[in-house]
């Protein structure tokens, strides 16, 4: 495994635990200012718009996510790469029952100042019943 694939396995790690602890500000620090995120049934969104959604459910009586990552693929290309993803997303709030989301996600990441963020990504989640 190459350095760059492993720093990209660390980023998905990075981010899955700073969303179990509601750390906002590292999960935006993993992303390019131009980020794009792609969504079935959903407008495309924005680095400040998912800063703004994130926030807004964030607080003491916030709901609580946990995340699994299986990473596929990983193709390096440069300052650039690409990640096809099994991602499965539970959402539990604290006065109802779980929400689990499940499916594939596909993702371009740049290198900037030396380190892998993400630019772009597809997510092809559905509700798993």
């Amino acid at each position: 495994m190459s350095t760059d694939e492993e720093e990209i396995r660390q980023l998905v790690e990075s981010w899955i635990q700073a969303t179990r602890e509601g750390d906002i500000d590292s999960v935006l620090s993993l992303m390019t200012d131009d980020a794009v995120f792609l969504a079935s049934g959903q407008s495309p969104m924005g680095k400040e718009d998912f800063a703004t959604m994130a926030r807004a459910q964030s607080g003491s009586e916030a709901a609580r996510i946990d995340g699994r990552s299986r990473i596929q693929e990983i193709k390096v290309l440069g300052d650039w790469a690409w990640m096809w993803t099994e991602l499965t997303v539970t959402v539990m709030p604290s006065s109802a029952e779980s929400i689990v989301r499940s499916g594939h996600t596909l993702s371009v990441l740049t290198r900037e100042g030396g380190k892998w963020r993400l630019a772009r990504d597809a997510n092809m989640l559905s509700v798993v019943s």
